[in-house]
């Protein structure tokens, strides 16, 4: 690990401009994500900004009905949250899925969003990867590709968004509220929160320099059954395959998201007036842009197995 300057943030404002101020520098909260790159290298802060200490950790009642959750909320606080837990169950399923205990202790709201891939291309640093390194190339596309992304990608990079909470989010209509070097505030519907890779794929969120992440808000609960299926080489501590996320009503109406195959969460509001035809129809309709490679093409019969399952379910 490389030798960096590090400070504490008194307000959020201070915090981005901060950040902006200095060239490298980087927000840091649970380091869940962040002190494993700077171990190996792949991220090299000269400057860390800690927000820990922010204020921003509780979770609150709007008055449309909805929820407010600070970005420092715990990933363990926000799946336990008993508001969470009865109106929004696609989340703390979402969340439940994802990492170990500890590591939910530990990883916040804010954080969750912004974790990079997990591409093992991108994590092994003799190898070429355009998010690590713009411009060297991408060893995934003619290697071992069974993890990566099958739509959204480009012939810059096939990895994938790697969160199983964002697809929640997406879900739910999330909304991202920021705070800008400036001081000036901004929300940003977690539908066009995350980038798809382009020719810039090392540019993964619309945030601009130095902008802090300072709430997540839900709008009023969707109501319906709430499901979370998570498809994986083993039961814990992997990231998806291919994961479902969904909300169905009684008339076969609903929502559906998709983890594990592309770079953002994928949703395609379109596909969802199909789910009275089933799982096939949405799946056609949601991958129509697909572009698998030979070792992921099996994904896309995974996610209409799965989301088959969850309908099935859903039905019971």
């Amino acid at each position: 690990m490389r030798a960096f300057t590090y400070q504490r943030a008194d307000s959020p404002a201070a915090a981005a401009q901060a950040v902006a101020a200095t060239n490298g520098a980087k927000f840091i909260a649970g380091g869940t994500n962040l002190l494993d790159l700077m171990k190996l290298e792949i991220e090299v802060p000269t400057h860390l900004v800690d927000v820990q200490d922010l204020g921003l950790d509780t979770i609150e009642e709007t008055g449309e009905g909805g929820l407010r959750i600070g970005t420092l909320v715990s990933n363990t606080a926000l799946s336990a949250h008993p508001r969470v837990r009865r109106d929004y169950a696609v989340l703390t399923r979402a969340i439940q899925a994802g990492a170990s205990g500890q590591l939910r202790n530990k990883a916040t709201t804010g954080g969750n969003l912004l974790q990079r891939t997990r591409c093992s291309y991108f994590y092994d640093t003799n190898l070429p990867c355009n998010k690590r390194q713009p411009g060297s190339g991408c060893a995934a596309i003619n290697g071992v590709s069974r993890q990566l992304g099958v739509i959204g990608t480009s012939d810059k990079c096939i990895a994938t968004y790697p969160g199983d909470m964002a697809v929640a989010m997406r879900l739910l209509d999330a909304v991202v509220e920021t705070v800008k070097s400036d001081g000036m505030t901004r929300s940003i519907p977690v539908a066009d929160f995350h980038r798809l890779w382009g020719d810039t794929p090392h540019i993964e969120t619309v945030l601009e320099p130095g902008e802090l992440i300072t709430a997540v808000t839900l709008p009023r609960p969707p109501g319906g059954r709430h499901f979370y299926h998570k498809v994986r080489d083993r039961r814990s501590y992997a990231f998806a395959l291919v994961s479902v996320a969904a909300v169905l009503q009684p008339d076969g109406t609903g929502r559906v998201a998709f983890g594990g195959v592309a770079p953002k969460p994928w949703r395609v509001e379109a596909a969802e007036a199909l789910l009275p035809r089933g799982a096939k129809a949405v799946v056609e309709r949601a991958f129509a842009d697909a572009r698998p490679t030979r070792d992921n093409s099996f994904k896309i019969p995974l996610a209409e197995r799965t989301l088959a399952g969850v309908i099935a379910e859903a039905r019971s």
